[in-house]
């Protein structure tokens, strides 16, 4: 005998304004990087079943990348849901990549897979948790990379 299953409505989604939107897994080392940056954040669910994250202005990506086998699995399932709602992907504007150098090729590995994918620049790479000099030269470069944006935009 079959048994029926109720269907669960999709949550609604959380919408955001930030122009930094990251993915951190449960070992924080992202999370930790961005804080840093003193910036407005907004960060993708950990888990399906939490409300999806809808950008409403354009943004920057920052994502880190998973395991080292050749790009196989590379880019975070949660980062793919949230670049697979149409709002989110042409809002993307650049991507910065965390990884690992023991990774070797595959450092940083999704953040090149989504420039690729989404048409944007790779803004910047950097090393777990990034060093005093990555948050310097990121939070530098995204006040650079915003200026010259919106100066090409009017």
């Amino acid at each position: 005998m079959a048994v029926a299953r109720a269907q669960v409505a999709p949550l609604p989604p959380v919408t955001t304004q930030s122009q930094l939107i990251y993915f951190s897994s449960t070992s924080e080392n992202t999370s930790r990087f961005v804080a840093k940056l003193g910036r407005e954040l907004a960060r993708i669910p950990l888990h399906a079943k939490d409300s999806p994250l809808l950008a409403t202005r354009p943004y920057v990506l920052v994502v880190p990348t998973y395991g080292g086998t050749g790009g196989e699995g590379s880019v975070p399932k949660q980062v793919i849901r949230f670049l697979n709602d149409p709002q989110n992907r042409q809002l993307i504007r650049g991507v910065i990549g965390a990884g690992n150098t023991n990774f070797g090729d595959d450092y940083c590995m999704a953040a090149d897979i989504i420039a690729a994918k989404c048409n944007v620049p790779r803004l910047y790479r950097f090393e777990l948790m990034g060093t005093p000099e990555d948050v310097a030269r990121v939070h530098n470069g995204l006040e650079t990379f915003w200026t010259r944006l919106s100066q090409t935009q009017k």
